[in-house]
């Protein structure tokens, strides 16, 4: 492999490990970053947030349905309701009356009183129908009349209109002496407390569900997205995908958090007991909510750890191209002269070589030698003759051409090459650069020194080597020498 390949290779090695290197800790920290950050959202939601989040929704569902609860309270011990049942129930208008103001004072959506003497059904627009216990829409009177509790809260359609879902609070109503004379109580709309879930879940961006003890879900949030990841609801929670593995376990709890995986997705609940509704408040954020963050800082990360390699890469690499040049000058340059040496001109030559035998174009070579240089050296120092050198040099780059090539052969030897040259041409170049050294004037400590040269010019012939060529040429140098130097001498010319 040539030396400048092996260079660029070993080159290359180096930057292919420093990249990896580099990606390899930047990639290993952003991921140990990632995972950490992740642990802790998942720490936070899990003991923190979602809790939070519940008591949350918790104290808004209190404060907006256990209202009607008391208000069913306060209507069964008012004195004027049970006086008005316990003296006959004389007056219609009176109860209707009584039914309006409670329903327009409180908000509700209806008002009503069942009494258990007459079963006559009262409500804000006087009597709607007798209560019968065969008729199974009544079949929540014969239950709240034999219960123990006080009151109920009953998801049912028993109000008008006909099929109409309501949130009806059933309360027990006792004479003065305890004795059971009916029932009465308030409703809300089902879409009124559907709007508030839906208004929770915008609030607090996550997906709420209401369940009663059965697990069937009461009611639920109109957001895109249910508990279960379904597009289509379940009726409760033992039929929800994710939700039916750990349905035994939320309805046992009465807070806690658990965690489930539907269709791939990770989701994160966090389930609250409602005592007083004897309901179940689940509160479900899918894990993409809470790792969006995060894995968009880990995109980020990772792009400006590639952004960084790359400009580290490239400041190596023109680090090393500048350094890999700096040693290719040193070790292809003469530090004297400046002039290529002779290792460079090896390489040159032959790329000439290959050149004008492609071409089919001439191509000569001149070798100059310095009379009596060892006198010099000798007389004056060697910093005299260092001198000398340096200054010949600068006379060859200022009269050769860009394409020509001059080098230190030797010791105060010089080799040119010159592209596209015949012998005869060539012959005047360096007939022409020996009158220049000739006539110049060389300073050293204020003296003024001159010099000669003698030179040698050969034909590079087809099919030969460096060597035979260089040969030749140091042949008629020789001769120029034996000649009484100070002169140029050529091959001769051969006759086609």
């Amino acid at each position: 492999m040539a030396p400048a390949q092996q260079r660029l290779t070993t080159h290359s090695r180096l930057i292919v490990v420093i990249f990896f290197l580099m990606c390899g800790g930047f990639v290993l920290t952003s991921l140990s970053t990632y995972y950490v950050s992740r642990a802790e959202i998942r720490d936070a939601i899990i003991n923190t947030e979602l809790p939070l989040t519940a008591d949350n929704i918790y104290s808004e569902i209190q404060k907006d349905l256990v209202r009607p609860t008391l208000i069913a309270s306060m209507m069964a011990r008012d004195t004027f309701l049970r006086d008005w049942v316990l003296v006959g129930e004389r007056n219609t208008p009176q109860m209707t009356h009584y039914l309006n103001e409670i329903r327009n004072h409180y908000g509700a959506t209806s008002s009503f009183f069942v009494s258990d003497r007459t079963h006559a059904y009262y409500s804000t627009r006087g009597i709607l129908r007798k209560v019968n216990d065969q008729d199974p829409r009544d079949a929540w009177y014969a239950r709240v009349r034999s219960m123990k509790e006080t009151h109920e809260i009953n998801v049912d359609s028993d109000e008008p209109p006909p099929g109409a879902m309501s949130i009806t609070i059933n309360h027990r109503v006792l004479d003065y002496n305890g004795n059971f004379i009916g029932v009465t109580g308030v409703s809300l709309s089902a879409d009124t407390v559907t709007r508030l879930v839906d208004e929770y879940q915008k609030r607090y961006g996550r997906n709420i569900l209401l369940t009663d003890a059965e697990g069937k879900i009461i009611l639920r949030g109109k957001a895109p997205r249910n508990a279960g990841g379904q597009s289509a609801p379940a009726s409760d929670i033992f039929k929800t995908p994710g939700l039916r593995d750990i349905a035994p376990a939320i309805l046992k709890a009465s807070s806690a958090s658990f965690e489930y995986t539907n269709d791939g997705e990770r989701h994160f609940i966090n389930v609250r007991a409602l005592p007083e509704l004897k309901w179940f408040l689940i509160v479900d954020k899918p894990a993409h909510q809470a790792y969006s963050a995060v894995q968009r800082s880990l995109l980020i990360n990772l792009l400006l750890c590639l952004t960084t390699t790359m400009i580290v890469l490239g400041i190596v690499h023109l680090a090393l191209l500048r350094h890999q040049q700096q040693l290719e000058v040193i070790a292809t340059t003469d530090r004297l002269t400046g002039l290529a040496n002779r290792r460079a001109l090896d390489v040159l030559l032959k790329q000439k070589i290959h050149e004008a035998s492609r071409q089919k174009t001439p191509l000569t070579a001149i070798l100059i030698d310095i009379d009596h240089f060892r006198t010099i050296n000798d007389t004056r120092g060697q910093l005299a003759g260092d001198r000398i050198l340096s200054e010949i040099a600068q006379t060859l780059r200022n009269n050769l051409r860009a394409s020509d090539v001059a080098c230190r052969w030797g010791g105060e030897e010089f080799l040119i090459s010159l592209a596209d040259t015949d012998l005869e041409a060539a012959t005047q170049v360096a007939c022409t650069l020996r009158e220049k050294i000739e006539n110049s004037l060389y300073f050293f400590e204020n003296e003024a020194l001159r010099v000669s040269v003698s030179a040698g010019v050969s034909l590079f012939r087809t099919g030969e080597t460096v060597d035979d060529f260089v040969a030749r040429a140091e042949a008629m140098l020789q001769r120029a020498k034996e000649e009484g130097r100070n002169r140029v001498c050529r091959e001769p010319i051969e006759s086609n």
